[in-house]
């Protein structure tokens, strides 16, 4: 498809602009009913914390796809197969390995051992307001980048389908939003996000399903005459389907690719809005069963991905991702329209009505888990443990996270403004480098080093959360390039795009190094209790 035809599309899409609304609108307000059904049997803080520990372990699993597969998986890695080939797909492989660690080290230890945050496993055998204090700014921090992905993704998204050209109309569209997703979050806490999430992902993967068997049809079930075409279209050959279009190419971006690797494999573990899944399962054994659903899910998903980024990259012709979104996270939606029929089909138009819709509908659920957890780490761990010292009632608790949801939302709007143009699969993997830096570190350090102590997991957390920001801050991300958050200036000296390989060995180091020097004993006693606890779940909820 030429410019031409690009501008042709988009005239298509206003042409069929009711039918468009009318599909975003029922998905909007059929997710919304359901958090308000959900926030009505919302009655204490395990309700709004952990849905009442209620879900089993399929449920759960299924939730975790949900919030796992968000926009950089739908569009993201699409845009990035599409553009950049193999080196694009690895995002995809690095994303599901990483759930090995999550289930092997991670899911079930945690939630035996904690009541709803990460702040309550470090808080149990050190000492409690500087760890939750740490413990909550790392969690709003992490949770940050991840929204500036999700935000990014929305704008590009509905700016496609609504003909949206004006800057005034794409920052509208991040405030409405941000809008939508505080109210999922103050209304329906854990139980109406985690239903919200259920049903997305089962829209997700109906809609990746479809798309996958009409691209595959188009190629006959041939999958080699897919990458061929691709490859064809690419006008790069053979080159296309190897390494190098971004990684590769030269030491630094080797070293990248390294980072990228590193961030993304160890990221998952230490991710907020995941590790509190683990939370709304009654047992240890629904936790470990709803890590090995969420990873059969997701790897399915994974490997559709095949089909929507070289699908992508057969039928479209390159110049239009590119017009569309200079990151290339329209590719998938584009993808629908062509393979319903095209830009001037009514096919066309209700398939990429529909994929459009569903991917709203994924970045809508995964903000809501992303501030669910952010909300309930400053209201558990800040406000009721440091600041009121343990003396808040369950409603005062419940009541200052629903305002930490309205402050993390204007925040997350206000960030995400800046990024509608950087790829959403990129920014994730900001914020996997930084769970990585910041909470990996301190989680496994408290659960299986007995000498560990607050020292070392303040230095832990602030010293993987300070490096890994800073890094980014002065990185090719931020400014220096016209992929840039801020194109137009320079000030990066960091060459890397991801600060994984620098940040996350820090974060390890300076754990380590902070309890060495530390005159602080631990507690054997304390250890000893938290280890019987991680392994039998008694005594925790």
């Amino acid at each position: 498809m030429s410019t031409a035809g690009h501008l042709l599309a988009v005239e298509s899409t206003s042409d069929n602009r009711p039918l468009i609304i009318t599909l975003f609108s029922v998905f909007v307000l059929a997710t919304l009913a359901i958090t308000v059904w959900a926030g009505r049997q919302t009655k204490d803080a395990n309700d709004f914390y952990a849905g009442g520990r209620q879900f089993s372990g399929f449920q759960n699993g299924l939730a975790i796809s949900g919030d796992y597969m968000s926009a950089a998986s739908f569009l993201g890695i699409a845009g990035a197969i599409a553009l950049a080939g193999y080196d694009g797909f690895l995002y995809s492989i690095g994303f599901l390995v990483a759930w090995l660690v999550a289930l092997l080290l991670v899911a079930e230890p945690l939630r035996n051992s904690g009541r709803y945050t990460m702040g309550d496993v470090l808080a149990y055998r050190m000492r409690q307001r500087p760890v939750r204090t740490a413990a909550g700014v790392s969690t709003i921090v992490v949770s940050i980048f991840y929204l500036l992905a999700q935000m990014a993704g929305a704008g590009v998204l509905v700016s496609l389908l609504l003909g949206i050209t004006s800057e005034a109309g794409k920052i509208l569209i991040v405030v409405l939003v941000g809008v939508v997703m505080i109210l999922y979050v103050s209304i329906g806490g854990m139980k109406g996000t985690t239903w919200v999430q259920m049903v997305k992902a089962v829209l997700l993967i109906a809609g990746t399903l479809l798309i996958t068997f009409l691209v595959l049809l188009k190629f006959n079930f041939n999958v080699s005459d897919l990458l061929g075409e691709a490859a064809k279209n690419s006008g790069l050959g053979k080159e296309f389907l190897e390494p190098g279009q971004k990684y590769g190419v030269n030491a630094t971006s080797k070293l990248d690719f390294i980072s990228l690797g590193i961030a993304l494999v160890l990221g998952t573990a230490g991710l907020p809005h995941i590790l509190i899944r683990f939370y709304t399962v009654p047992t240890a054994k629904a936790a470990r069963k709803s890590v090995n659903w969420a990873i059969g899910i997701i790897g399915g998903f994974y490997l559709m991905t095949i089909a929507l980024g070289f699908g992508a990259a057969a039928l479209l012709n390159r110049d239009d991702i590119i017009a569309s979104n200079k990151a290339g996270n329209t590719a998938a939606p584009l993808l629908a329209e062509e393979i319903g029929g095209g830009a001037d089909s009514t096919g066309g138009a209700i398939l990429l009505a529909v994929i459009s819709a569903v991917a709203f509908a994924t970045i809508l659920a995964v903000v809501a888990g992303l501030t669910l957890a952010s909300s309930s780490s400053f209201a558990h761990d800040l406000y009721a443990n440091v600041i009121r010292k343990g003396q808040a009632s369950q409603k005062e608790e419940i009541s200052a996270a629903r305002w930490a949801t309205v402050g993390i939302g204007i925040v997350a709007v206000a960030l995400g403004v800046f990024a509608r143009d950087l790829n959403v699969a990129g920014l994730v993997a900001l914020a996997f480098a930084v769970a990585a830096s910041a909470n990996l570190p301190t989680i496994l350090y408290s659960l299986f080093w007995k000498r560990f102590t607050t020292q070392g997991a303040l230095w832990s957390i602030y010293g993987g959360l300070v490096s890994s920001v800073f890094l980014v801050l002065f990185s090719p991300v931020v400014s220096g390039k016209e992929t840039s958050m801020f194109p137009d200036v320079d000030f990066h000296w960091f060459p890397l795009e991801n600060p994984g390989l620098i940040s996350i060995p820090l974060g390890f180091l300076l754990g380590w190094l902070g309890t060495m020097v530390s005159k602080e004993e631990p507690d054997p006693e304390k250890y000893a209790e938290l280890e019987v606890r991680s392994l039998t779940g008694h005594g925790a909820h």
